[in-house]
């Protein structure tokens, strides 16, 4: 079968293939289509190995050779402060999650300009690299991140003096045909080129399964794991950094005792929550909405919860709190506090969504096209209907707390 390149922009595809040994490789593009929410008409046709890969975010790139993936791609340029590097995390989980290579193209810094104190440099969260060796720790898969070249470096201390200051300090590649990609040139695009090429080589010489079992003993991901283990350190990266210092960790007694007010003679709230005697809260004070939140939920998992790969063997409950929670640990109560957001604000997205849903039609109101989509539906349900944010939610949070309501699992 060969290679297929799976891309949402077709100028990065071409970049990544002239640049690696794909370009050497039969090979065919195919666009992806990010969820049946956002593409109904044609997200449906995708094979079902690339649809396991989405059902949390798609990333920009995903490589298959002879019907398997073997490695995804995500790129930013945006600025990565606070929660913003996280905001396509889940993209890479979803990838690792599926033991596919995954691989993030972002800034060290970037530019920014403020009437108050002028251009300076807004650096990357160093959270990110340990969020990253968490899930290589609990998968054995790679996941690794790529600085997309900027002037960082050459004017550190004078952002003002960077050649490419109108491009925010980025530097782009100069070709045309790969417009808004990296500058090919940089030393950070070609240790991630070598890197796929190790992966490309790995899994046709060994196989894809015992390939990927393979990887991350391979001295060039080896090193570049090495390496962001060491910008973790060299930019001072720890805990109380964001989104860890929006989270707090209470006595799941606490959280019971707010859900109890749904419990009734015939429902008891299920063991799932009652198995882990704490609780880890991210407090989200803020409007309803995804990004960066849904990203950064994702990564808090990998850093303060998961110990396996599923949602079950984890530490602390992780519950996501729209508001501000005030506990009680003394009296076993807590609140939550806010005029920003309503549980009625993720049931109105759910319930919009759900007009992609075709379940409820009869087989006389299905056009021809429509039929593999039902047929899809009816296999997957309404997953691919809702949008990302709340697929990523309802996937990662045991929890999720309104001043008004609340949602749960119990298994």
């Amino acid at each position: 079968m060969g290679y297929r390149v799976w891309y949402s922009t077709e100028s990065f595809a071409d970049y990544v293939i002239d640049n690696t040994v794909l370009k050497q490789k039969p090979l065919v593009k195919r666009k992806i289509y990010e969820s049946d929410a956002n593409n109904p008409v044609k997200f449906h046709t995708l094979p079902d190995h690339i649809k396991r890969i989405l059902y949390l975010d798609a990333p920009d790139i995903i490589v298959e050779y002879d019907m398997e993936p073997i490695f995804s791609i995500e790129v930013s340029t945006e600025a990565g402060t606070g929660h913003n590097v996280f905001q396509r995390f889940a993209r890479l989980a979803a990838s690792v999650e599926n033991n596919v290579p995954a691989f993030y193209i972002y800034p060290e810094a970037i530019i920014v300009s403020r009437k108050d104190s002028g251009a300076k440099w807004d650096s990357i969260n160093p959270l990110i690299f340990k969020s990253l060796d968490d899930i290589m720790n609990i998968y054995k898969i790679p996941a690794l991140l790529y600085y997309f070249p900027t002037d960082y470096h050459s004017c550190s201390t004078v952002p003002s003096e960077s050649t490419h200051l109108r491009n925010k300090g980025i530097r782009y590649e100069q070709n045309l045909k790969y417009a808004g990609c990296p500058d090919t040139k940089a030393t950070e695009m070609q240790n991630l080129f070598a890197a796929i090429n190790r992966v490309i080589y790995t899994v046709e010489q060994h196989g894809i399964i015992s390939g990927r079992e393979k990887l991350l003993s391979d001295s060039c991901i080896m090193e570049r794991r090495r390496f962001m283990n060491a910008e973790y350190n060299a930019k001072a990266g720890n805990s109380e950094m964001s989104p860890l210092s929006a989270t707090r960790i209470i006595p799941t007694a606490c959280l019971l005792n707010y859900l109890s007010r749904y419990e009734t003679k015939d429902y008891r709230v299920g063991e799932l929550l009652r198995s882990r005697e704490q609780t880890l809260v991210y407090q989200v004070d803020a409007a309803f909405r995804g990004d960066p939140y849904a990203g950064a939920l994702a990564a808090i998992d990998y850093l303060k919860c998961r110990t396996g790969k599923t949602f079950e063997e984890r530490r602390y409950n992780l519950v996501l709190c729209w508001g501000k929670l005030q506990v009680d640990e003394e009296q076993g109560i807590c609140t939550v506090v806010s005029k920003k957001c309503s549980v009625n604000d993720f049931m109105h997205t759910v319930q919009a969504s759900e007009s992609k849903n075709l379940l409820s039609k009869g087989y006389g109101e299905l056009s021809s096209e429509q039929i593999p989509r039902y047929y899809m539906q009816v296999r997957y349900g309404s997953t691919y209907s809702k949008v990302k944010h709340i697929r990523v939610y309802s996937y990662f949070a045991d929890a999720i707390l309104f001043a008004d309501g609340a949602l749960w699992r119990d298994a």
